[in-house]
This record gives C-alpha cells, sequence and structure tokens, in this order.
C-alpha cells in the first residue's frame, strides 16, 4: 500500500464517530512492525506480553522499563505511521504517581510512542490523572489484567457475576473522568463491554476478547498467526498459521544440510581461476 498519514487521536475518534471499527494489534520487533504497517493497522501495541511471547517468561511480571523501551523502539522504526501505544510493565507505574510520569515519560522520549498503557481501576486513577496532566495520552485495561494474574485467580473471565461486573464498570468511569482516552476491556463478557463502550463519552473501548460490541479490536500478533507455542486462547482466531509454516520450513532446512543437497552454487560466491592460482602461488612462496 501507498505510504499513509500519521494516525492521530483525531482520526481515531473520527473512526468511532463513523462507526469504523479500530484495528489494533501487539507487536514486538521491526520486521513485524513493517509488515503491520503496510497493512494499514491503526494501533499497534507494544504490550509486556513481549515477556510471555518473546521472552519466554511463564507471565509478564519480569518485564522491564528497558525492556519495553528497546521493543517500542524497534517498532517505532517499523511501524512510522500507527498510533503506537508502550505498555507500562510491572511496577514502573504502582509505587507513586512520580515513578508513573517518569516511566510513561521514557516510554514517549526514548521509543517514540504517542501513548501508554497501564492496568488497574479507580485505585489507579490517580496515575492516570498524573500521566495525562503531564501531557501523556494513556489508554486504561480492565478486566483480566496479566500484572494482577495471582490476585485474579489466572487467566480466566472477568465480571461474570454482577457485582464483579459492577466493579468493572466503574472503575472505566473512573479512568475515563482521570483522563484515559481509551480502555482495553480484556476478558470480559460481551453484554458487559456493549454496556460499558455505549456509556462512555470522551473514551474508545477496545475488546480484547470482550465481544463485538467495542470500538475496536485487539488481539495478540502471535495468538492470531500460530506463533506462540505454550497455548492458543480461546478468544484468538488464527487468521494464518504461520508458526507451522516456519516449522516445515525448518525441517526442510535441517534435511536439506544433512543430505548436502543445500547449498547450491547459486547460494555461494565463486573466484575466478586465475585469482585462486595466484593465491595458491603466494601461499606456497
Amino acid at each position: 500500500m501507498s505510504e499513509r498519514k500519521k494516525v492521530s487521536l483525531p482520526y481515531l475518534f473520527k473512526k468511532v464517530a463513523n462507526e469504523e471499527p479500530i484495528t489494533m494489534l501487539t507487536c514486538y520487533d521491526y520486521p513485524t512492525a513493517h509488515f503491520q504497517e503496510q497493512a494499514g493497522i491503526d494501533i499497534i501495541l507494544v504490550g509486556d506480553s513481549l515477556g510471555m511471547t518473546m521472552l519466554g517468561y511463564e507471565s509478564t511480571l519480569p518485564v522491564t522499563m528497558d525492556d519495553m523501551v528497546r521493543h517500542s523502539k524497534a517498532v517505532r522504526i517499523g511501524s512510522p505511521n500507527a498510533w503506537l501505544i508502550g505498555d507500562m510493565p510491572y511496577m514502573s507505574y504502582q509505587p507513586s504517581v512520580e515513578t508513573a510520569i517518569l516511566n510513561a515519560g521514557r516510554l514517549m522520549a526514548e521509543a517514540g510512542c504517542d501513548a501508554v498503557k497501564l492496568e488497574g481501576g479507580a485505585e489507579m486513577a490517580d496515575r492516570m490523572a498524573g500521566i495525562v496532566a503531564a501531557g501523556i495520552p494513556a489508554m486504561g485495561h480492565l478486566g483480566l489484567t496479566p500484572q494482577s494474574v495471582s490476585a485474579l485467580g489466572g487467566f480466566r473471565l472477568q465480571g461474570k457475576g454482577a457485582l464483579q461486573a459492577k466493579k468493572i464498570l466503574d472503575d472505566a468511569k473512573a479512568l475515563e473522568e482521570a483522563g484515559a482516552y481509551s480502555i482495553l476491556l480484556e476478558l470480559v463478557p460481551d453484554r458487559l463491554c456493549k454496556l460499558i463502550s455505549e456509556r462512555a463519552d470522551n473514551c474508545f473501548i477496545i475488546s480484547l476478547g470482550a465481544g463485538l460490541h467495542a470500538h475496536g479490536q485487539l488481539l495478540i500478533y502471535h495468538d492470531a498467526f500460530g506463533l506462540y507455542p505454550r497455548f492458543k486462547p480461546r478468544m484468538a482466531k488464527v487468521f494464518a498459521d504461520a508458526g507451522q509454516l516456519i516449522q516445515d520450513g525448518l525441517k526442510q532446512y535441517a534435511q536439506e544440510v544433512t543430505e548436502r543437497t543445500f547449498p547450491q552454487p547459486e547460494n555461494w560466491f565463486g573466484m575466478p581461476d586465475e585469482e585462486y592460482q595466484e593465491l595458491l602461488n603466494l601461499i606456497d612462496d
């Protein structure tokens, strides 16, 4: 596709006003970012999920600010025009408002992000407000919040019961009032997502396994393309099984090297006979 204009917040809100769904994917590296740029993805999230998808951790908790800055910077190079969100990793914002602002500023200044994302509801509203007051666009994250997965009892649906659903709904309003321009709802019932989306005023809602009624959809890139070996979440659809394609290619590579059918002459570089003879003479001398 031809080079597109830089995605901006007014552009995203215009899509919401026109009832055009927003497209969003995670990304953690330069080549994948290039592909997503060419596909015209609206929003790219450099999620702390990179701890699991890229670094092999069992959870997102070991991810550091240095990890996030490094990966976000690579994605920015690969996709100069998508709206780029850098995830705030564990303990980069929880300790204090000042800590939250300083670390959000790192993602903006060092990695070229357009916004940041942080988990938590009303208890994190002051962090959200502080970041926004510092001039940094910020996205909230409710429902299944991976940094709190131990307290939530594992990777499971959140808000299935009325009391918990009411808490999530109230948290969404608290984040919106604190200045969040958007909220990610992960693994909540579709009807709860619909309620929150309908009640959002100056804030758009993104669904990750939360149904069709949000203003946009997010998937983890590695889930959507068969690249995460440990499990396939129910909420994910595999749009192309790149993982199987790569696995088949690796097996073929190993077989051809073992059988000495790779490399072939077109895969290496020769040397003129006279130059080779001169080399032999130099060695003899």
